[in-house]
C-alpha cells in the first residue's frame, strides 16, 4: 500500500541522501537494563495522595521504530516495551499477569510477538533472588477472528517483590502506530516513549490528557533501512516523571480521555521523485476515501434490496416524515444489533445484512441510509466517537471515530436516527453516542462538518406518591411514575431485558426496604412518542420511626439522593452527564386525626450561576394532609472543572435537604 522496498532501493541509489538537522533539548541520559535491579529499588514506597497504592511503576520505557520486512519489502514498525513494578500489597498481585493483544488482518498482514522476557525479584537476607518466567506460564488464545491474546504469569510474587517485563512486537499495520499512555491507576516514577519515523512517512500526533508531558528531543537523525544506504528519520522523545495515579471520577466519558497519552495516524507519504500522497490529511480527503470504500460509500449505493422492499414498506405513503418513520421502524424491527460499534459495514451489501438479521452499528445504520437514499429522503452519515472510545480531537483523524449514526433532513428540520435499538425514537440516539458532536458527512460533495449531537428531547423522571399514614405507622396508597427521553429508554431497556414481570418487580423492590406492591401496570411501552407511565398500589412499612410521642418521616422515601458523588476538593476534568435531565417528586401524605405536625423542614431553592442547575424543595401542610414537592434540574450536559465546586455544593444541598424529616406529635 505504501511502498515496495525494491522501488525504494532504486530511488535511493538515484538520489543519494540529504543533510541532517537537529532541534534538541538537553536531557539526562537514563539507562534501563533488564535484570539490573538495585537493592535501593526495594525501598521504594508510596507517599502523599498515593500512599494507599497497591504498586508503583518504577519505570515504563517504550521504543517505536521502523524496518523493512524481508518478506513483503514494505515498512513495518517495531514496538518495544520495558516496564518494572514494585508490588506493595496483595492488591498489586494482578500486575504479575501480563496480557498482550496481537492483531491479524483479513489478509496476510499481522502483528507478531518476537520477544518476551520477564522476572520476579525478591530480597531475601539482603540478596536478590530471581525467579524467571516459566515456559508453562505462557498462554496464547484466539480472542476473535482478528485478535490473538498472549498471556504471561510470573511466579513467586509477594508483597515487596519487584517484577519486570520486556518484549518486542512487529506490526504490518503502520497506519496507526501503538500509542503511549503516561499515567495509569498506580503512581509512575518515570515514563518515556521514543519514536523514530522514516522521513518518507508523515504522521499526525494526537496528544490528550490533563498532565504535562515533556518533549525533550525532536531531531532529525540518521537511519538505515536498506543496507549500504543512508537515510534519515524524525526522532522524538516524550517523558513524564513522578506521575500520580489516575483515579476514577464519576460522570466522565471515559477516563481514557483524561489520561495523558500520544497516538499516531499516518496522513501521507513522500517518497523520492514521487508526489506527496495524502491519505487523511484533510476532511475532504477523508470523505472522498469514505465514498470510495466498499464498506461505506459503495455499500450505501448498493440499492437492489431497497428497490425490492420499499414499495411494501411505504405502501404509497407520500409524506416525507411519515415515510421516514416507516422505513426507520422497518429497519429496527428486522435488524438486531450485535453489540459491536463500527464505522464501516461488515456485510457486503444491505441485502446480506437483512438476510443475516443482525449486524454492527454500521451494518444497521448504513443499511437504513441505503433505504432512505432510494426513497429520495435526504439523509447523511454522522461519524461518532462513542463515550467509551473517548473524545475526538477535532482535526482530520479518521481512526478516532468508531461509530456511525444518521441525520435526515425533512423540510427545515434535522432528525437524528439510530436504528440499533427498537426503543430509540426519531431524534434520540444511543446514549453511548452522546459525545457532544459528530462529523456530518456529505459523500456526494466530498465535504463535511461538525454537528452537535446534544439531544432536543428532554430526559425527565416524575415521581408521584399519594399515601396515607395510619396509627401503626404503615403507609398505604398509590405510586405513579412517568418517564420521557433517556429515562424512558433506560426503563424500557430494563423491562424488556428482564425474563418476566415478576423478576422485573423483584429488581424494582431491591433496596426499597419495606415496600410491597400490587396491581403494577406499565403504559405506552411500545408508543415511543408518549410519556412512559407506571402505576402501582403499595404498602410501605419500616420507613417511619417512632420515639415516645414523636413520629419521624422522611418524605422522599426511596427516591432521595443519599450520596454526593462529588467528593474531591477540586477536579481537573469536566463533569459530563451526557444529557441534561430533570427529576421531579410530588408526595401527598394524609395522616391520622390524632397526629399533628410538630416540625416541618424549611424549604428552599438552590441555583447554579446563570440557572445552569436548580434544586428546589418545599412543604405545604393543610389540615391532615402534607404535600412535599421537590425537583432537580441539571440544565446542561457538560460542566467545566471551574464549575465543579458550585456543582458539588448543589448536590451537597440536595443530599442534606432531601434527608430532612417531618416530625409528627401524637396527641395525648
Amino acid at each position: 500500500m505504501y511502498r515496495t522496498a525494491l522501488k525504494f532501493l532504486v530511488l535511493m541509489l538515484c538520489i543519494g541522501t540529504g543533510s541532517l538537522f537537529a532541534q534538541t533539548k538537553q536531557t539526562v541520559k537514563r539507562e534501563f537494563k533488564f535484570g539490573k535491579v538495585l537493592p535501593s529499588e526495594f525501598e521504594t514506597k508510596a507517599t502523599g495522595v498515593d500512599s494507599a497504592a497497591s504498586a508503583i511503576k518504577l519505570f515504563d520505557v517504550g521504543e517505536c521504530y521502523f524496518e523493512l520486512s524481508p518478506s513483503t519489502k514494505d515498512f513495518v514498525y517495531v514496538f518495544e516495551r520495558h516496564i518494572r513494578y514494585k508490588i506493595l500489597n496483595k492488591n498489586g498481585y494482578d500486575l504479575a499477569n501480563y496480557t498482550i493483544n496481537l492483531y491479524k488482518g483479513s489478509g496476510s498482514e499481522k502483528e507478531d510477538l518476537n520477544y518476551m522476557d520477564a522476572s520476579t525479584y525478591n530480597l531475601v537476607d539482603g540478596k536478590i533472588v530471581v525467579s524467571k518466567l516459566n515456559k508453562d506460564a505462557k498462554f496464547s488464545e484466539a480472542f476473535n477472528k482478528n485478535y490473538t491474546v498472549k498471556k504471561f504469569a510470573l511466579p513467586n510474587v509477594k508483597e515487596g517483590s519487584i517484577i519486570e517485563f520486556k518484549y518486542k512486537i512487529k506490526s504490518d499495520f503502520i497506519f496507526n502506530l501503538r500509542g503511549w499512555r503516561f499515567q495509569s491507576d498506580i503512581p509512575t516514577l518515570w515514563s518515556e516513549y521514543n519514536v523514530r519515523i522514516p522521513e518518507y512517512l508523515k504522521y499526525k500526533n494526537n496528544f490528550s490528557g490533563y498532565y504535562q508531558i515533556e518533549h525533550p528531543i525532536h531531531e532529525i537523525a540518521s537511519a538505515t533501512y536498506v543496507a549500504g544506504l543512508s537515510s534519515s528519520s524524525v526522532y522524538d522523545k516524550y517523558t513524564a516523571a513522578n506521575v500520580p495515579a489516575l483515579k476514577d471520577e464519576p460522570f466522565v466519558t471515559t477516563m481514557d480521555d483524561y489520561t495523558p497519552k500520544i497516538e499516531f495516524e499516518l496522513t501521507g507519504t513522500q517518497f523520492p521523485n514521487e508526489p506527496y500522497r495524502d491519505f487523511n490529511g484533510s476532511w475532504p480527503k477523508i470523505v472522498t476515501n469514505l465514498a470510495e470504500r466498499e464498506d461505506f460509500g459503495l455499500f450505501i449505493n448498493k440499492n437492489g434490496y431497497a428497490k425490492s422492499v420499499l414499495p411494501g414498506i411505504l405502501k404509497g405513503e407520500k409524506d416525507t416524515l411519515a415515510s421516514l418513520k416507516l422505513i426507520f421502524d422497518y429497519v429496527k424491527t428486522n435488524l438486531k444489533w450485535n453489540k459491536e460499534h463500527d464505522k464501516y459495514a461488515t456485510g457486503t451489501n444491505p441485502k446480506a445484512v437483512f438476510e443475516k438479521k443482525t449486524g454492527t452499528t454500521a451494518d444497521i445504520n448504513l443499511s437504513l441510509l441505503s433505504l432512505l437514499k432510494e426513497a429520495k429522503i435526504e439523509a447523511y452519515p454522522v461519524l461518532i466517537s462513542t463515550r467509551e472510545n473517548g473524545e475526538h480531537p477535532g482535526y482530520p483523524l479518521i481512526s478516532a471515530f468508531n461509530n456511525v449514526v444518521l441525520v435526515a433532513k425533512v423540510g427545515k428540520d434535522f432528525h437524528f436516527l439510530d436504528a440499533t435499538d427498537k426503543d430509540l425514537p426519531i431524534d434520540l440516539i444511543s446514549d453511548e453516542n452522546l459525545s457532544h458532536q459528530g462529523f456530518y458527512v456529505d459523500l456526494k460533495n466530498a465535504s463535511g462538518n461538525w454537528i452537535s449531537t446534544e439531544t432536543q428531547i428532554p430526559s425527565e423522571k416524575i415521581f408521584a406518591y399519594n399515601l396515607a399514614l395510619d396509627k401503626e405507622n404503615k403507609l398505604t396508597g398509590k405510586i405513579n411514575q412517568y418517564s420521557r427521553g433517556y429515562s424512558a429508554l433506560a426503563l424500557r431497556d430494563r423491562y424488556r431485558n428482564t425474563n418476566n414481570e415478576t423478576e422485573f418487580l423483584k429488581n424494582f423492590k431491591k433496596n426499597k426496604t419495606g415496600l410491597e406492591l400490587t396491581n403494577y401496570k406499565i403504559d405506552n411501552l411500545d408508543n415511543l412518542d408518549e410519556l412512559l407511565t407506571e402505576s402501582m398500589d403499595v404498602v410501605i412499612e419500616d420507613n417511619v420511626e417512632e420515639a415516645g410521642n414523636l413520629v419521624y418521616f422522611t418524605p422522599l422515601l426511596f427516591e432521595r439522593t443519599k450520596e454526593n458523588l462529588f467528593k474531591l476538593e477540586e477536579r481537573k476534568f469536566p463533569v459530563d452527564f451526557a444529557f441534561p435531565f430533570k427529576e421531579s417528586y410530588r408526595i401527598t401524605l394524609s395522616f391520622p386525626e390524632d397526629y399533628e405536625i410538630d416540625k416541618l423542614p424549611k424549604g428552599g431553592i438552590y441555583k447554579l450561576p446563570d440557572n445552569k442547575g436548580i434544586f428546589s424543595i418545599n412543604y405545604v401542610s393543610e389540615g391532615k394532609q402534607l404535600m412535599v414537592k421537590s425537583s432537580i434540574s441539571i440544565n446542561k450536559s457538560l460542566y467545566t472543572s471551574e464549575e465543579y465546586f458550585d456543582l458539588k455544593e448543589l448536590f451537597k444541598a440536595i443530599v442534606e435537604k432531601q434527608a430532612e424529616q417531618v416530625v409528627f406529635k401524637k396527641k395525648a
